[in-house]
């Protein structure tokens, strides 16, 4: 038995392959097409399972089977697929109804050219500081971003990239954030103190993307017809159609659960639609549908990938990536660094920022406590480089979300989510210039 366990570690790289192959047919994607034609996610996804399935080691091909699909089928991965679809059906049913070209016409009316995409920006960053959720602040405020971009003529991608990445500042910062409550209970320290370490690098990242943002606006210019909804925005209707929208991002600031906020969209969407005239009973239903179809490829991709990391997990790749990055340490500096890269790579084969923080927390809060590192920089730096990953891989659900409601492929996106780039700059930096450890206790 012992045998069999150090076999599987020490050829864990193995099962790594199937995210090599991932990362080449990416670039393969990219680099080796038209970039406006990449390759469909589904098949690159495709290829990738039926190359994990085929390489899996150790296991017979029925037992290799039931590892991927419990990973697809995972329960955290349905609660996701109950969002998408959830979120399809709201943000089709807004835009049939007018909701959407109603909150922008009354956006559009107040906001300067120069300050849309800081607006978006700004706005995806307090509502997921007050949701504690990515998913949710996509899904409520992606429909908004792409009418927006129609409107004005602006780049689409980069609309979107700005609110995925507004969402990753309170998905890194909030209280109520699953990462947050994942990385404190880990390190044992509070989340005050977790906060204050935490925001003295996501604040300045959030500073400095807020004037690439309007260095990009400032060359913004509305067309003469660039507030013209389906209803006047002074007209009664025309605010009576945004109801909705405030409806979910109240319910959202309050704490309600995603799986709450989106129904009550959806309620209230056929409400005012209805009222307003916007939508008759049967448009309303074939919008929905038409909604909850577009999250198709979304849904299957993201089960994909659910069971290919599933089956890299039963592989030992994890076990070898912990091995691999903490088996050299001597430094707190070098601490640092592996604590950074554990969650890193652990996240790359998770796509799930609260999974990556949970799987290596104990090992990483051993770490900090060998090389004196306090509680709260170990909670900041898990948080921060989960949420880094996270938001930067095209397989993730955040990124999924937002192209599929944008209708685009997620590696249009990532180019223009400075965000999180920002951020792990900034907090490399620190733990390259980190001040010794009895200081930072002071």
């Amino acid at each position: 038995m012992m045998n069999e366990k150090h076999t599987k570690t020490r050829k864990g790289w193995l099962a790594l392959l199937p995210l090599l192959l991932l990362l080449l047919l990416m670039a393969v994607s990219v680099f080796g097409s038209n970039f406006d034609n990449p390759l469909p996610m589904t098949v690159v996804f495709s290829l990738v399972a039926i190359f994990a399935i085929a390489t899996l080691r150790g296991f017979s091909f029925d037992h290799r089977i039931r590892i991927f699909s419990s990973g697809a089928g995972a329960q955290d991965l349905l609660l996701m697929v109950w969002i998408f679809i959830l979120a399809g059906a709201f943000a089709q049913g807004a835009r049939e109804a007018g909701a959407v070209d109603a909150m922008v016409d009354l956006c559009l009316r107040f906001i300067p050219a120069e300050f849309i995409l800081v607006g978006l920006f700004l706005s995806a960053c307090l509502v997921s500081l007050c949701v504690g959720t990515s998913v949710g602040t996509i899904a409520a405020i992606v429909p908004v971003a792409i009418e927006m971009s129609n409107r004005t003529g602006g780049v689409l991608p980069m609309f979107v990239g700005a609110v995925v990445g507004g969402a990753f500042f309170g998905d890194n910062l909030s209280f109520i954030s699953d990462t947050t409550v994942a990385a404190t209970k880990t390190q044992g320290c509070m989340m005050t103190d977790k906060f204050r370490a935490n925001s003295r690098l996501a604040i300045p990242a959030a500073i400095v993307t807020l004037l690439v943002y309007f260095f990009f606006g400032a060359h913004t210019v509305f067309p003469a017809d660039s507030v013209t909804g389906i209803v006047p925005a002074g007209h009664a209707a025309g605010h009576i159609l945004t109801i909705p929208y405030f409806a979910v991002l109240i319910a959202a600031v309050f704490g309600a659960n995603v799986l709450l906020v989106l129904p009550l969209g959806i309620l209230l969407t056929g409400i005012v639609g209805l009222s307003c005239g916007t939508l008759t009973w049967t448009s309303w239903m074939v919008a929905s549908g038409k909604g909850i179809s577009s999250m198709g490829d979304l849904i299957l991709v993201s089960m994909l990938a659910g069971g290919c990391l599933a089956v890299v997990r039963a592989g030992g790749g994890l076990t070898w990536l912990v091995r691999g990055l903490t088996k050299r340490v001597k430094t707190r500096r070098q601490a640092e660094c592996a604590i950074s890269a554990l969650v890193s790579a652990t996240n790359l084969c998770t796509a799930n920022n609260t999974i990556a923080i949970l799987s290596v927390g104990e090992i990483v809060r051993t770490i900090a406590r060998r090389y004196k590192i306090t509680s709260r920089r170990s909670a900041s730096l898990l948080d921060v480089f989960s949420c880094v990953v996270q938001g930067l891989i095209p397989y993730g659900a955040q990124l999924l979300m937002a192209a599929g409601l944008a209708a685009l492929n997620p590696l249009h996106i990532i180019p223009y989510i400075y965000y999180p780039i920002v951020l792990g700059f900034i907090t490399i930096v620190s733990i390259l210039f980190a001040k010794s450890a009895k200081s930072e206790e002071m």
